[in-house]
């Protein structure tokens, strides 16, 4: 319950942003839900006067389609055939009186007859305002359908019926396929329509924007609630539900994640004769928590074949999320020109700066709020993790993942476009793409993101088969592009260095073997690529053999040295300090290190900060002072 009460308690602290309009980056509106209140893609738009008169109406676009609309316990939760009217807005069937005299298709009884009955308690009720009895004075004359055919915004047969689907057969009727037909998935009789009220000498808010709007169906909701139980998450008494909230992760979400419908079935195995006696959930808990959960997931929800990641803060909502990269939360490429290299600790010192505007005003209530949330079914959604901490020890965690699982990268690209480099640690989504390629299934990725948060906030150790499956990728850079190897590469360094503990800075006193090795291939690498100059892309011996020498080091060695000679050879004096680079390192590796033992990843780390190494210095035709000895 726990996240519940997380929940609950951030909506409390966020009253200001209830029904207020915003907008992602793709454009789309969301907002923080009022209770009682749920959102709906509307097709048609009403305009009614205040006296209660028809005025005007319209085929919604597609992009204004959303609405924020009034709901009770029954119409949030209606499925099928079941008649359960939303308290305002509906669909055709629901708030046209007049919906069977135009031959609309019913079961058994018309819902028109209880969406009316319900409105007009509404209507007549102390907490009503006069937007809500001016669209019940107009629902009732029951014209609404003949109203909307004169506007040319819904079309009849030669029976003078609604046309169910659009059909050649009606271009006799109608020169062109109206707009209707469009914005509906099925028949004319699956529209919504939302209402408005539109005044000749007044601006007027949209009733699906309008506060005092909410707070009438609120307040007059109240009162209709059941009797008073003990709530399992605030511990306090008030009217509870049964009946929570779908439509979590977007608009169209079925997912529930409480729900006990099946009273016939196996769900209580015999232990609880009703689901209240499992936990009860106060009304108002309920619809807080969820309207919340639904309002972070829009504002700062990351989410990948509809497994939503989602970190928030009690007390600030933005907080840095654990699945990005350093780049995300330090945005300072390294100048190509700067040859200085940040140590380990260097960098933490950075990273510590950075994350200083989250530690301020720490209170005793700092904390953070860490879930995923995926379903199995259309119909269950679930918890797959839940973590809640203090806020400056997860701004400690984060600290030492950005300052421990880091390496140089190229693959980000800064506000023009442009691709940077910046020291840091990868976003998990990335390291899904190094492990098991950018082409990797969606349910992979996910599934590997999972995996890698507690490694971040929990400090655990990255899983093996993660670092062996990007260590594999990266020693086979011919199965690939150069980019996405190079990209695999960092990312591959990165997890590895998390392990040992390494610098991007080459350490000329490392004696490692796998280490020598690794720089033995870089050389290699960079010696045939000047002579063959820029103008030749094909890859190297060195590359190309790559996957060969980390199973068998010692012989393939032998293969690549053997086809650097002509390249040494062209190269003539330019060459001479490749060369005594490579015979220095080899020098270093002990008699009995010189094997066919699979080399392990510290040679990639190797590789990597000796081919740095060598670009970051100009072409020298001799320099011995540089060799360590």
């Amino acid at each position: 319950m726990s996240w519940l009460l997380n929940l609950y308690e951030t909506y409390e602290s966020n009253l200001g942003s209830v029904g207020k309009i915003e907008k992602r980056h793709n454009g789309q509106e969301f907002t923080l839900l009022p209770i009682s209140h749920t959102t709906q893609n509307a097709h048609i738009e009403v305009d009614i006067t205040e006296e209660g008169e028809f005025h005007s109406a319209r085929v919604i676009d597609k992009k204004d389609a959303s609405t924020l609309i009034p709901c009770t316990e029954g119409s949030a939760s209606r499925a099928g055939s079941k008649i359960a009217p939303y308290p305002l807005h509906d669909k055709l069937s629901y708030v046209a009186g007049d919906f069977v005299a135009f031959g609309g298709k019913i079961k058994e009884e018309e819902p028109f007859t209880y969406y009316i009955e319900q409105l007009e308690k509404w209507a007549n009720s102390p907490f009503a305002n006069s937007k809500v009895i001016s669209i019940y004075k107009y629902l009732s004359k029951k014209q609404l359908i003949a109203d909307l055919v004169k506007e040319k915004v819904l079309f009849l047969d030669a029976n003078n019926h609604l046309i169910e689907t659009w059909d050649k057969k009606y271009e006799s009727l109608y020169e062109e396929k109206p707009a209707i037909f469009t914005a509906v998935t099925g028949g004319q009789e699956s529209a919504f329509v939302r209402f408005n009220v539109h005044s000749p000498n007044k601006i007027l808010k949209k009733v699906w924007k309008d506060e005092e709007m909410y707070k009438s169906f609120v307040n007059y909701y109240q009162t209709l609630l059941g009797e008073e139980d003990l709530c399992f998450v605030t511990g306090e008494k008030s009217p509870s539900t049964e009946r929570h909230a779908n439509k979590i992760r977007n608009a169209a979400d079925k997912a529930k994640l409480i729900s006990a419908n099946d009273t016939s079935g196996f769900t209580f195995r015999g232990r609880f004769n009703k689901s209240s006696e499992v936990a009860s959930i106060s009304y108002e808990v309920s619809q807080k928590a969820h309207n919340a959960l639904k309002w972070l997931i829009n504002r700062q929800g990351k989410t990948i074949d509809q497994r939503v990641f989602l970190v928030w803060g009690n007390d600030d909502l933005s907080i840095p999320d654990p699945i990005e990269d350093t780049f995300s939360l330090h945005p300072i490429p390294i100048d190509k020109k700067d040859r200085k290299a940040f140590t380990n600790q260097e960098f933490a010192n950075e990273i510590a700066k950075a994350l200083d505007g989250y530690r301020n005003n720490l209170s005793s209530k700092s904390e953070v709020n860490i879930i995923i949330l995926d379903s199995a079914t259309t119909g269950r959604l679930a918890v797959l993790y839940y973590r809640n901490m203090n806020k400056e020890l997860y701004l400690d965690r984060l600290k030492n993942w950005h300052s421990t699982c880091v390496w140089l990268h190229r693959y980000r690209k800064d506000d023009s476009g442009e691709y940077v480099q910046f020291y840091g640690a990868p976003a998990t989504k990335d390291i899904a793409f190094a492990a098991y390629g950018p082409k990797a299934n969606e349910k992979i990725v996910k599934g590997l993101m999972e995996r890698m948060l507690p490694c971040v906030v929990d400090e655990k150790r990255i899983p093996l088969d993660i670092v062996k499956s990007a260590f594999n990728r990266a020693s086979n850079p011919v199965s690939m592009e150069k980019w996405e190897w190079e990209k695999t590469l960092s990312i591959a360094c990165a997890l590895i260095n998390k392990q040992e503990g390494y610098n991007v800075a080459l350490d000329l006193e490392n004696r490692d073997r796998d280490y020598l090795f690794g720089r033995l291939l870089a050389i290699a690498d960079v010696l045939e690529r000047r002579a063959l100059g820029s103008e030749e892309t094909r890859s190297t011996n060195a590359i190309r053999y790559m996957n060969s020498f980390s199973k068998n080091p010692a012989r393939t060695w032998k293969t690549i040295q053997d086809s650097l000679q002509p390249y040494q050879a062209r190269l003539g004096t330019k060459a001479r300090y490749l060369s005594g680079l490579i015979d220095e390192v080899a020098s270093r590796i002990d008699f009995e290190d010189f094997n066919n033992k699979p080399l392990s990843g510290k040679y990639l780390l190797g590789f990597y900060s000796q081919r740095h190494d060598l670009y970051q210095k100009k072409e020298k035709t001799d320099a011995p002072e540089v060799i360590a000895h």
